[in-house]
C-alpha cells in the first residue's frame, strides 16, 4: 500500500497520469519488448484518486489476513505472480494500456476463494464479491477485466500451490511449482509476442 501511494504521489507531482513517470511506469502491451519492466511497474501507479482509494481500500480488506495465514514472504510472492499474471492477461487478449494494483488484488480474491474452500468456508458471498467485481469490469469502460481475469486465475493456482502438503520426500515442491508457474507465465507471453 505504501508503495502504491508513494508513487501515485509521484505521479500526480510530474504531470498525473499523462505525465513523464505515468507513462514511464503503464503497461503497453504493443511495448512489452522495449519495457518490459512495465507488467510490474504498472502495478504501482493508478490513473486517478477514486482508482487508487479502492484498489487500497481493496488490499487493506483482503491483505492482512491472507498476508497472516501466509507469512509476509508468500503473500509478496502471491500478490506479485498475480498482478504479472493480470498484466500477461492484458497482453494476451490484446487489451489497450494498463495500470493500478487491480489484477494483484484480483489474485489475493482467488487465493481466497481457493482456500476457504478447502477450508469448508461459506463460498456464497465471496462468489457474489467475485462476480460483481468481474462484471464490472465488463461493462465500465476504461477497466482492465483481461487484468482482472488474469490475476484471477494465477492466484487461485498459486492457492493451489500453498495448500499442497510439504513432505520429507519433498521438501521444496511448493517452491519449484511456484517457479514452474512463474516461468509458465513467462513462456505464455513470449509465445504471444513471438519469441518463443
Amino acid at each position: 500500500m505504501a508503495a502504491c501511494i508513494l508513487v501515485f504521489l509521484a505521479q500526480q507531482a510530474t504531470g498525473g497520469v499523462d505525465g513523464e513517470l505515468s507513462l514511464r511506469l503503464i503497461f503497453y502491451p504493443q511495448l512489452i519488448t522495449v519495457e518490459p519492466w512495465t507488467v510490474v511497474t504498472s502495478l504501482f501507479a493508478h490513473a486517478s484518486l477514486l482508482h487508487i482509494l479502492f484498489n487500497m481500500y481493496s488490499l487493506y480488506a483482503l491483505g492482512p489476513s491472507l498476508e497472516q495465514a501466509l507469512g509476509h514472504w508468500r503473500f509478496a510472492v502471491l500478490y506479485f505472480l498475480s498482478g504479472i499474471g493480470g498484466s500477461v492477461g492484458v497482453l494476451l487478449l490484446d487489451s489497450g494500456a494498463v495500470l493500478g494494483a487491480s489484477g494483484a488484488i484480483f489474485g489475493l480474491l482467488g487465493a481466497y476463494f481457493v482456500i476457504e474452500r478447502r477450508m469448508g468456508g461459506s463460498m456464497t458471498q465471496l462468489i457474489v464479491v467475485i462476480a460483481l467485481n468481474l462484471g464490472i469490469g465488463f461493462v465500465v469502460p476504461g477497466i482492465a477485466w483481461q487484468a482482472h481475469v488474469g490475476g484471477l486465475l494465477v492466484g487461485a493456482l498459486v492457492a493451489v500451490i500453498y495448500l499442497r502438503p510439504r513432505t520429507r520426500t519433498a521438501p521444496h515442491l511448493q517452491a519449484q511449482l511456484l517457479w514452474a508457474t512463474a516461468a509458465g507465465i513467462l513462456i505464455i507471453a513470449l509465445v504471444k509476442i513471438g519469441l518463443f
